[in-house]
């Protein structure tokens, strides 16, 4: 059995204080680097899909669930990012600038609409940034001269000297890297000055402003910053598409990054991670099972949407803390055995909370 004191100053600062911890996650890496000696091309793709998408679960996340700004439309800021990625490289311009390039764009993007989001919010913000993902949306299949509208536009294949990386090994590493830098960077953000600001905006406006945050510059920065990352992992969709379309960037793609935040588990990057590997294996795993289920319910239009909303009613009602709840739940078990007690984990009533601060 395990309890965690703080022997020493910097413990607290500590991204893996234990031994153990340590070990595992290196072991997860180094499980993760040869995966793609092992696996076929189509579940390498796979892969390199869902670190695309826990990319861009992290980006709302951060906005979402470190800083309570609820956002219907990072499919807009996908779709950003992985545009301008297309045209970068139609450009010529290299690769790691292009990437760069195409996250600032949608950082520039989420500042632009997060100036006027912040004086709303809850579902006031919702539907705003919802008809900014709309308005986005038209824009693309109208603006032909760059996007190609409707028709849609070819990616050019990625390389960095010479070397390309459009195969599905190369690629999957590319993937991998950059979640790995992006999760690293948050992890950093969050225990910084800014970090807390984003929690105490999230806990409570009236108290952030009693400490003097400027609560409106925090949440247009969290505007910025959780663009940047999402776009950042539609400029990398670009590639695993291959050809973009205005349909591949619809208010279904909000919905669903909503989700796995949701599912995931609100103020959890771990939670990003697990909702984002959940919800982006679940269309394959349902297609999977159709073969299984009898006609009449494997043919039904709209088997996926009812299986999406039945998992979100589950976690909802049963767990509402999300996918990283259950995991810290079974860690705790795991570490505190024998002496494990089913109560530990009692959920309190919760009431609301005063936000009067005008």
């Amino acid at each position: 059995m395990r309890f965690d004191y703080a022997t020493r100053y910097r413990d607290s600062f500590a991204l893996l204080r234990h031994r153990d911890e340590r070990l595992l996650y290196g072991l997860l890496m180094a499980v993760l680097a040869a995966l793609p000696w092992l696996l076929s091309p189509f579940f390498l793709g796979e892969l390199s899909y869902v670190f695309i998408l826990c990319i861009a679960s992290l980006g709302l996340m951060l906005l979402t669930g470190y800083t309570g700004q609820v956002s219907l439309g990072h499919a807009a800021f996908v779709a950003i990012g992985a545009y301008a990625q297309a045209w970068l490289l139609s450009k010529g311009v290299p690769l790691p600038l292009s990437l760069t390039l195409a996250a600032l764009i949608s950082a520039a993007a989420g500042l632009l609409i997060g100036v006027p989001a912040i004086r709303v919010s809850g579902l006031y913000l919702a539907m705003v940034t919802m008809a900014f993902a709309i308005i986005v949306e038209q824009v693309i299949g109208h603006w032909s001269s760059v996007t190609g509208g409707f028709t849609g536009l070819a990616v050019e294949e990625p390389s960095i000297a010479g070397f390309s990386l459009g195969g599905p090994r190369a690629f999957y590493y590319l993937c991998l890297a950059l979640l790995t830098l992006v999760l690293l960077g948050l992890l950093n953000l969050l225990r910084s000055g800014l970090g807390r600001a984003l929690v105490g905006v999230r806990d409570s406006e009236a108290a952030a402003y009693s400490l003097g945050i400027h609560v409106q510059g925090v949440k247009t920065v969290a505007f910025g910053l959780s663009a940047g990352v999402t776009g950042l992992a539609g400029a990398l969709l670009a590639h695993h598409l291959k050809y973009l379309t205005p349909d591949g960037f619809t208010l279904i793609l909000s919905l669903e990054l909503v989700l796995m935040v949701v599912i995931g588990g609100l103020g959890s990057l771990r939670g990003a991670l697990l909702g984002a590997a959940l919800i982006s294996l679940l269309p394959t795993a349902i297609s999977r099972l159709k073969p299984w289920l009898p006609d009449s319910l494997a043919k039904q239009f709209g088997l996926e949407i009812f299986i999406f909303g039945l998992v979100l009613a589950i976690f909802v009602l049963f767990e509402p803390g999300g996918l990283n709840a259950r995991w810290l739940k079974l860690r705790a078990l795991i570490e505190s055995f024998p002496l494990y007690r089913r109560d530990t984990f009692k959920r309190n009533k919760r009431y609301m909370k005063s936000e009067r601060y005008k």
